[in-house]
């Protein structure tokens, strides 16, 4: 079986229909407002960090995404951070935060809210967990 690497680039102009399909693809489906395509795309315009995963294969799949918005000098809020299943526990996850470290540079504090199932892999990831955060839930 052939391995392809991933190859990490920013994408800002990323369609809504390879988003759509990595949210379906990745699990997060369930979170996001995937069957409203005008919304993915207001959320993609509204993003000023697309991180993507490819994989050098054929046809360049796209295999995960980092979805943030940042000032590009304090703070970035990760939105999202997906990887599609048959790519989870490949790197790819990593790769994306490390992408976007690198572009943001060390000065840039990387923020997000994690499901709780994936709260470990943030954690093995290197990032600290706190616990003095707050929110206002959206109401649709």
């Amino acid at each position: 079986m052939t391995r392809y690497t991933p190859t990490y680039a920013l994408e800002p102009t990323l369609s809504v229909m390879e988003f759509k399909r990595t949210l379906l693809d990745s699990g997060l489906a369930a979170t996001r407002p995937v069957e409203d395509e005008a919304r993915l795309a207001a959320m993609l315009a509204g993003a000023n960090l697309i991180v993507t995963a490819r994989l050098d294969a054929p046809g360049r799949p796209l295999v995960g995404i980092a979805r943030g918005i940042t000032d590009h000098v304090w703070c970035c809020y990760l939105a999202e951070v997906a990887v599609v299943a048959s790519a989870q526990g490949m790197g790819i996850g990593r790769g994306l935060l490390a992408a976007a470290r690198r572009h943001l540079g060390p000065q840039v504090s990387l923020i997000l809210v994690s499901m709780p199932e994936a709260a470990g892999f943030y954690e093995r990831a290197g990032m600290q967990q706190v616990a003095n955060t707050f929110w206002w839930r959206r109401q649709g």
